[in-house]
């Protein structure tokens, strides 16, 4: 369940029928830098690595209606042409971007999506940890949509977090989507109502 819990089958916007679809958006480089960085402390192993499919299930689960995935990758080294084929064989559209060294270009693509997003009557589920997203997720809130964020939950941008007042869904990666095949070496924040004291008690 999400960290803010998650709509019921009479929330209305979204509901199956209503022509809605969820767009995906994975911002692949910043999930793999956190899980790396900060969370193992080396270069993931591809087995260590989220199993991509299971967010668009998981996404298509939780909101009740059709996903499209847009995998964003910065490719102005090269196309990385197995991991690419991977993606489009489990069901997301790659989006390989390129540009000069000092442009985010994965972070740009993003963006103008969010704000395309915004004339359209569609729902978006983010994947990143990145504040740099904030300004653009905000306006789709003010809009009735629904918006979720995928990430490891302490380290998602604290930013997010005022906006679950305005709706925002937080989903965490390995606890809500299970996108692992193995636990992590994380600390878990636990929410007070799910605390278990016999967890701790030997």
């Amino acid at each position: 369940m999400s960290t803010n819990g998650t709509p019921g089958p009479d929330d209305g916007a979204g509901a199956p029928g209503t022509g809605r679809t969820t767009y995906l958006l994975v911002d692949g480089e910043n999930i793999d830098a956190t899980l790396g960085t900060s969370i193992l402390g080396r270069r993931p192993h591809p087995e260590e690595r989220p199993r991509w499919d299971r967010l668009l299930a998981f996404t298509a689960d939780a909101w009740g209606q059709p996903v499209r995935g847009l995998f964003f990758l910065n490719a102005s080294s090269g196309l990385p042409m197995s991991f690419v084929q991977a993606l489009k064989a489990i069901g997301y559209v790659p989006v390989p971007l390129s540009g000069s060294a000092e442009e985010k270009v994965v972070d740009i693509a993003i963006q103008r999506t969010l704000r395309a997003l915004l004339e359209r009557a569609d729902d978006v589920m983010l994947v990143s940890h990145d504040g740099d997203f904030l300004d653009d997720v905000a306006p789709l809130l003010d809009r009735g949509r629904r918006v979720g964020v995928m990430a490891f939950a302490e380290f998602r941008n604290s930013g997010f977090t005022p906006l679950e007042a305005r709706g925002l869904q937080s989903f965490d990666l390995e606890y809500d989507v299970r996108a692992f095949t193995a636990p992590l070496p994380r600390i878990r924040i636990i929410p007070i109502e799910e605390f278990d004291p016999a967890q701790f008690l030997l």
